[in-house]
């Protein structure tokens, strides 16, 4: 692998990141502490515990997996679409690099990013509630896991998208309500049965479920299954990446 190709195009992107790293951070921490406002204590008045979790601290993994997932899918979108834009993707295409080097540098970047609001919106909670986290390790890998497999999905929507507004149309359109709708500010346990089980179809709830056990050791789901789900979409975007770059859709079209 050159690593000298994926280190460069990893420091570009982070460089950008760094030029704006005041209002990447500020914006997270404002929108995290207007979470806990609102629904820690407005809705948190009004339910004391889930499953004997506190709310305020119950909602702290899906705040955290809320900004993850769209900040890793955003940075990741936009950071190989705007050389699609400028039409300098062609000198990355005509590099001695491959697919696997390319795709490193921007989800290595876009991961990285993610990673550092994840952690900044962890920090932020404990201002706000009494977060313990009973698996530590779990945690951080689950974090990264999400990191990396939303960043490979935002790299796939980059290259699908023909302009700026299409790259927030998948973001806000389908990441945050099956955020939303995966019990991210709730526990599925609280659904009528029917609704419980559509709950199953929404792949970011398994997510969700994972993260939420290596905090509170409770999951909707057994670990393992959430485990094997991030797996499988994680594969699944990689092959889908490999088929663009030996195709050449929507990159030399």
């Amino acid at each position: 692998m050159n690593l000298g190709a994926v280190r460069s195009i990893y420091l570009f992107e982070m460089a950008r990141f760094f030029r704006t790293f005041r209002q990447s951070i500020l914006s997270p921490v404002v929108s995290t502490s207007l979470y806990f406002v609102v629904f820690g204590a407005a809705i948190g008045s009004r339910i004391n515990e889930v499953e004997g979790v506190g709310y305020g601290a119950f909602i702290v993994p899906g705040l955290i997996m809320l900004s993850v997932m769209t900040q890793a899918t955003s940075n990741a979108s936009f950071g190989i679409y705007f050389p699609k834009f400028t039409g300098s993707i062609y000198e990355i295409l005509s590099a001695p690099v491959n697919f696997l080097e390319v795709t490193a540098g921007y989800v290595g970047a876009a991961a990285t990013k993610a990673l550092v609001i994840g952690v900044v919106i962890l920090l932020t909670s404990f201002f706000f509630v009494d977060v313990s986290i009973a698996h530590p390790g779990a945690m951080l890998a689950f974090l990264v896991l999400t990191c990396l497999s939303f960043s490979l999905l935002g790299f796939i929507i980059g290259i699908w998208a023909g302009n700026f507004e299409q790259l927030n149309l998948i973001p806000m359109l389908i990441i945050t309500p099956l955020v939303f709708l995966g019990g991210s500010f709730y526990s599925t346990s609280m659904l009528p049965p029917f609704w419980q089980t559509v709950t199953l179809f929404n792949p970011v709830h398994y997510l969700i479920s994972g993260f939420r056990w290596s905090f509170f050791e409770q999951a909707d789901v057994p670990v393992g299954i959430s485990l094997v789900a991030i797996a499988g979409f994680t594969a699944l975007c990689l092959v889908a990446i490999w088929w663009i770059f030996r195709t050449g859709w929507r990159i030399r079209q």
